[in-house]
């Protein structure tokens, strides 16, 4: 009997797309092959690259003949193909709570800092004005974040259970803590949900700095 295809995930270290996609796959124990895509040095941009992703960001993921070139899109696949380890509830208020926790952040929140659009802003402006664009953007999804899950969560963001919703988020706080210099005290739910994240293995192999293609420390 042949054995499975591997999976296979095109990655940026920094990647918060990236990185939410990797604790999936972690929590869910799949093993898989990480190439790495220098956003920096444009790899992105090649012409092998657009074939797995027409939009030229990370991550894609390839398992088999399926490519799939958006994180959330990967996720769910995930979640129907390797249904170990469930992300998303059987409850449909409780699945659609994940959902739309997982929006925010994927809608509301990641797009406005990624690095094309800050790229933009401190072109057109200044690099001061990048920081307070993304500040601005990440605070406004925190406080709804904050408001929205205060009254759900549990040990994590809605319940005792990882679901979807906190593996959107930890990517999320971790880039607002270590990249925008985000004042988690304004909001506690994240803060301690955060807490509970770098106690989870899953979510510590996830981490930027863990990557193969992260820098090496100076």
């Amino acid at each position: 009997m042949a054995e499975p295809a591997k999976l296979t995930l095109y990655s940026y270290w920094r990647s918060s797309c990236s990185q939410r996609v990797r604790i999936a796959l972690n929590i869910k124990g799949l093993e898989y092959e990480y190439k790495a895509v220098n956003l920096l040095k444009g790899d992105h941009f090649d012409p092998e690259f657009e074939k797995l992703n027409p939009m030229k960001y990370v991550p894609a993921l390839v398992d088999g003949d399926t490519v799939i070139g958006d994180s959330f899109a990967i996720i769910l696949y995930l979640e129907d193909k390797y249904p170990q380890h469930p992300l998303l509830p059987q409850d449909p208020k409780k699945k659609a709570l994940n959902l739309q926790a997982a929006s925010i952040v994927g809608s509301s929140i990641q797009p406005l800092q990624n690095l094309p659009v800050l790229q933009f802003i401190e072109n057109k402006f200044n690099a001061d004005e990048k920081l307070t664009w993304a500040q601005n953007h990440i605070n406004k999804g925190f406080a709804a974040l904050e408001k929205l899950l205060k009254e759900h969560a549990g040990k994590y963001a809605t319940g005792d259970e990882v679901q979807l919703a906190d593996v959107f988020l930890a990517p999320q706080i971790y880039a607002g803590l270590v990249r925008f210099q985000i004042d988690m005290s304004l909001y506690p739910t994240l803060a301690r949900l955060n807490d509970a994240y770098n106690e989870l293995p899953a979510f510590q192999a996830a981490l930027p700095q863990r990557q193969p293609d992260a820098p090496s420390p100076s």
